[in-house]
């Protein structure tokens, strides 16, 4: 493993130089900067998969070996994640599940609102994911942002304060995954805990770059709730999870109930397990568990502290050459001087061309992989982009006719503890040329999805994978 202070740590990845076909026919080492959505995985992650694969079984009351060798491991891997997150196992649990979504509808469906304290405040920089979930279940509140997509603390006091009697949960992201901006949670979870009220951080995005300190229940600035997700931490094998208070979950009925919810079971009463058992309904995904836990463990010898140091001097090279392609517009903050208080998602719009059609030629052309769109935080893009109500009606009714070529949004880089300088390189110098109309494909929209294609082209997709 590359030693603490190396900053180049491909070598710990799987799938960083492989090839992909481009437009000329040509093949190229696929650039992927397309991290703040999934990540590959690291070798560690995979390894551990495939040692533990020949004892997979069964886990919980199974009696053979490979069934308690399983339960043990998927226990273990529990372990792992609540230490990643500095909590302490008396206090707070680990539910595993799909992924943060999924830990968030949890959350939503298992916490206890009262008639009293029944108010959800979340941000206008939230991802859908914790914003959607709330809504119908209690009266969500979404704080205001600054002009540039802060979160505008000020209006954060003031909605605290002048709900303060009926706030039961503070629900907000540790990093937006659209600009980057990393909130200041603990300082949040003095003000939440002080009226009374709860706090859940949705760490899906900042838990890969940053260290997560759920902290004692006994700190003012503790977390009573945060969420991960293993695809966002180079563990994609399709598990997350939830990190929760124990006094919550050991009250109140599973919002899923089934095989390993219950202790006892009559035809006229249910027994509910003690958690973490009684919110996971049946059959775990232990390899996805064992998966994450070696991912979190081999982040926790890199040492996020190095991580972030790594990323903080690419993002502040990458601002500082993204800014002097033509046409080029930043969106956040471009300041090089401040990439160390933020992470690498870099959030930007080429003038005058639709950033479908971006990053439709810099994958199809240049073998580099960005996201373009609204990155399922629809209201802080609109936000971003100073969008006028009037105008995002005239295009909500245009894209629910099916025509989607006018819907708003912005490309994204998102970096990982893999790439380098030369991945920024890259993505610059292709969009040099593409400012400059230097590529060969005459592309074409699809109406009902907004994306470009190039013409009379199409990737032979079961050339390089194939199930069957």
């Amino acid at each position: 493993m590359p030693s603490q202070h190396n900053s180049n740590y491909a070598s710990l990845f799987i799938g960083i130089d492989t090839k992909v076909p481009l437009l000329d026919g040509s093949q190229s080492r696929y650039v992927n900067l397309d991290n703040a959505a999934s990540t590959p995985p690291l070798k560690s992650a995979k390894e551990a998969v495939e040692n533990f694969l020949p004892y997979y079984s069964s886990v919980h009351r199974g009696h053979g070996y490979k069934s308690q060798l399983s339960t043990h491991v998927y226990e273990t891997a529990r372990e792992a994640l609540l230490k990643f997150v500095n909590a302490d196992p008396d206090e707070h649990i680990c539910i595993f599940g799909k992924n943060t979504t999924d830990a968030v509808n949890k959350l939503a469906h298992r916490f206890p609102f009262s008639d009293q304290r029944n108010i959800v405040i979340v941000s206008g920089m939230e991802h859908h994911s914790n914003d959607l979930p709330w809504r119908g279940i209690a009266k969500t509140i979404h704080v205001a942002l600054t002009h540039d997509g802060r979160l505008d603390e000020a209006d954060f006091d003031s909605q605290l304060n002048h709900n303060a009697s009926r706030i039961a949960l503070v629900a907000l992201t540790g990093a937006s995954n659209v600009t980057g901006f990393i909130n200041p949670v603990h300082r949040l979870a003095e003000k939440t805990h002080a009226v009374g009220a709860k706090i859940f951080i949705d760490s899906a995005q900042l838990a890969p770059h940053r260290k997560v300190d759920v902290r004692p229940l006994d700190d003012p600035g503790h977390f009573d709730f945060v969420a991960v997700s293993g695809h966002k931490m180079y563990a994609p094998f399709g598990t997350g999870a939830l990190i929760g208070r124990r006094d919550i979950f050991e009250r109140g009925i599973p919002d899923q109930k089934g095989g390993g919810t219950v202790e006892i079971v009559t035809l006229r009463d249910v027994v509910w397990a003690a958690p973490p058992d009684r919110d996971e309904a049946g059959s775990p995904n232990t390899v996805g568990a064992v998966a994450t836990a070696a991912a979190v463990q081999q982040l926790d010898t890199i040492g996020l502290d190095n991580i972030a140091k790594h990323e903080a001097e690419l993002t502040k090279y990458a601002l500082e050459r993204l800014v002097q392609v033509p046409g080029v517009k930043i969106f956040g903050n471009a300041d090089p001087n401040e990439a160390q208080n933020r992470l690498g998602v870099i959030p930007f719009m080429v003038d005058g061309i639709s950033h479908f059609k971006v990053a439709a030629i810099l994958g199809y052309e240049f073998g580099i992989g960005v996201r373009s769109g609204c990155f399922c935080a629809h209201p802080y893009i609109l936000h971003l982009l100073q969008i006028t109500h009037e105008e995002s009606q005239r295009v909500r009714e245009k894209m629910l006719s099916g025509d989607k070529t006018d819907m708003p949004g912005l490309i994204r880089a998102s970096f990982g503890l893999y790439n380098t300088r030369n991945d920024v390189d890259a993505l610059v110098e292709s969009l040099y040329r593409i400012v400059k109309g230097d590529y060969q494909g005459i592309y074409m929209q699809d109406e009902s999805t907004g994306e470009f294609k190039p013409r009379g082209w199409a990737p032979d997709f079961d050339h390089y994978f194939s199930i069957s």
